[in-house]
């Protein structure tokens, strides 16, 4: 996917790209930043021996007339991409990335996700909050978020929910949905129509359990550790491409409500540096896999 993001000029760009790898690759892009006026202030590069392909990331700024580099420099990369086939993208560094959050009953990811947006410590910009529970909306009311509430208790209260989802990414140019603990299973089209823009925080435990209460099992189970995992939605359930993980030590002194407290937090801080990364565009998909360029 080739895409050019320009809503205002900037002296201030990132680049990522990803081809098969090759010779010449670098020489080829620095000598398109040079010619287009611009100066590499941060550059992160892979090449995987597993799929053959080369990623990369550059911060870039404009030595002069910011207010023209973008287009200088779109028109100077346009030959390279080409020669090399690249799958790239081109965007304003600290552009806020335009967000969707599902939610149901749980919270705290939600919260969390809206509180750094206000205190500026993630770049998005979240015009709507959709929720299949009412729990969602003091939340979002609080920090000035539109909210709407969808029952999704049969067959067809669920496709009507997907649907709004869809005309919502469409009436708000979303770029990015997250699933901030929305526990309903999307439905393959809606996995496929939101493919690589669609993130998910699910707790990861071993051994995994499911159902309604995991901490509980978990504690019954005497768990060593527990953590969660923040990856791509895909048709294959909570199986998408892995953008972060962690995971925490505890014993049998934990009780379930203290196992849900530090599960929560390790959801919180999974997720958010998950769609934090994104929105950064330090995150390439590789395969099954993914590249983070932290």
């Amino acid at each position: 996917m080739n895409t050019f993001v320009a809503d205002t000029p900037g002296s201030q760009w990132v680049l990522t790209l990803s081809c098969i790898d090759g010779p010449g690759i670098v020489h080829a892009i620095s000598g398109a930043i040079v010619a287009a006026g611009g100066n590499i202030a941060e550059s992160q590069q892979f090449a995987s021996a597993d799929t053959g392909r080369f990623f990369m990331r550059l911060q870039v700024e404009a030595v002069a007339q910011a207010d023209t580099f973008g287009e200088r420099f779109r028109s100077s990369l346009a030959p390279v991409t080409e020669r090399y086939n690249m799958s790239w993208r081109l965007d304003q560094v600290g552009r806020p990335v335009r967000t969707l959050l599902l939610g149901s009953t749980a919270t705290h990811c939600v919260n969390d996700l809206l509180y750094r947006k206000r205190a500026g410590q993630l770049p998005i910009e979240v015009p709507l909050v959709l929720s299949n529970h009412e729990t969602m909306r003091d939340i979002a009311e609080f920090y000035g978020v539109a909210f709407e509430h969808r029952p999704v208790t049969d067959a067809a209260e669920k496709a009507a929910f997907e649907a709004r989802v869809l005309e919502a990414v469409e009436e708000h140019d979303i770029e990015l949905v997250v699933l901030a603990r929305y526990m309903q299973i999307l439905s393959p089209e809606l996995c496929e129509a939101l493919a690589g823009r669609a993130i998910n925080i699910h707790h990861s435990f071993l051994p995994g359990f499911k159902g309604a209460n995991p901490y509980k099992q978990a504690h019954q189970r005497g768990v060593k550790l527990i953590g969660a995992t923040a990856h791509f939605v895909t048709t294959d359930l909570d199986e998408g491409p892995i953008i972060e993980q962690d995971t925490t030590r505890v014993d049998h002194s934990y009780s379930p409500r203290e196992l849900v407290q530090l599960g929560q937090d390790i959801e919180s801080r999974v997720l958010r540096h998950a769609v934090g990364w994104f929105a950064e565009n330090r995150v390439l998909q590789d395969g099954d896999r993914t590249i983070i360029f932290r």
